[in-house]
């Protein structure tokens, strides 16, 4: 799909383009989700660029994601995709800067792209251009990932309160339990991964542009915004940093106390076997088949041996609470 946006007045207007043959000449910024050859082609012959694969988008190495190639600057940055699901992903997202309009190419749906559509249709600067789009998205971007990262740290204050400060009947311990919050603590340091990765990048995008702006005639504004995003992914970054060491402790914490409750319970089965130990033990000698046995005989010695062994069962049972062991 191919989206065209042109100024008009005080917004930018989305065209609906039926012929790719005349794309309008006044678009600054043009959307390329899931691109198929035909468009690609099209926006190549407008924009005077070629426009990268699913699998140049992929490559990992700096240099092929952050290049200048016959004027246009071609950057490539990782951003969050469904981050307010039980499945968050990364994409691929592309961005070329060329004659002053911006080509984006990507294969999802990012949600900072459809906060600057909205927003730049509501309202934009006079003379638009594809460098000002490219930092409404950017901004967009960094606005979100800090989103994510506030509320994952709020949900993983919520998870820390559980297992410190557990409540009524959790205070024992339950299975279910334990397995739902090593569940969440999983989802909240994979979340949190994947948002420091989408900085990573997204930091290498910003300091490119910045580099090139001594190249370019850019306002006061925009470079001290660029200055702003460079500030603001690095403590960022830092707060993913932070929030990851914070995962990694709240995870050894619960696996501290999933051990003591096992713990709990193995001195429990200990504790009942030595008071059970000495009542079997009297109660195995009366059961022995002597013949001279003289307690046998007595009138009470049946009472007697229940005497003793509920004393040899209360004795060591007094001695681990004075020992306070138990």
């Amino acid at each position: 799909m191919l989206s065209v946006f042109v100024p008009a007045e005080t917004s930018l207007k989305k065209v609906a383009s039926a012929d790719l043959s005349a794309l309008p000449e006044s678009a600054v910024w043009i959307d390329l989700v899931k691109p198929t050859a035909v468009e690609d082609h099209a926006v190549e012959r407008l924009a005077g660029i070629a426009v990268p694969t699913r699998e140049d988008m992929q490559e990992i190495e700096i240099s092929s994601r952050l290049y200048i190639e016959r004027g246009a600057r071609y950057m490539t940055a990782t951003l969050m995709c469904d981050a307010d699901t039980e499945n968050p992903r990364t994409t691929a997202v592309t961005f070329i800067l060329a004659n002053h309009r911006l080509v984006t190419v990507r294969y999802d749906a990012p949600k900072p792209f459809v906060l600057v559509e909205h927003k730049l249709a509501r309202a934009c600067p006079s003379g638009v251009t594809g460098e000002m789009v490219l930092m409404e998205l950017l901004d967009a971007v960094i606005d979100r990932n800090a989103d994510i990262l506030e509320r994952a740290g709020s949900d993983m204050d919520n998870i820390s309160h559980h297992i410190f400060e557990p409540e009524g009947a959790a205070r024992t311990g339950h299975a279910k339990r334990y397995s739902d919050i090593l569940i969440a603590i999983g989802r909240k340091g994979d979340l949190t991964s994947k948002v420091r990765e989408s900085l990573v990048s997204i930091g290498r995008v910003v300091t490119f542009v910045a580099a090139a702006v001594d190249g370019v005639k850019w306002s006061k504004d925009m470079r001290e915004q660029l200055k702003t995003m460079q500030r603001d992914v690095t403590s960022l970054t830092d707060h993913a940093s932070y929030l990851s060491n914070k995962i990694t402790f709240v995870l050894d914490a619960m696996l501290g106390v999933v051990n003591l409750e096992q713990n709990n319970i193995i001195k429990l089965f200990s504790v009942m076997a030595v008071v059970l130990m000495p009542p079997t033990l009297i109660a195995s000698i009366y059961g022995m088949n002597f013949k001279i046995m003289p307690e046998l005989e007595w009138t009470h010695g049946y009472p007697l041996a229940l005497i003793m062994m509920l004393l040899a069962a209360v004795g060591p049972y007094v001695f681990f609470k004075w020992k306070k062991w138990l």
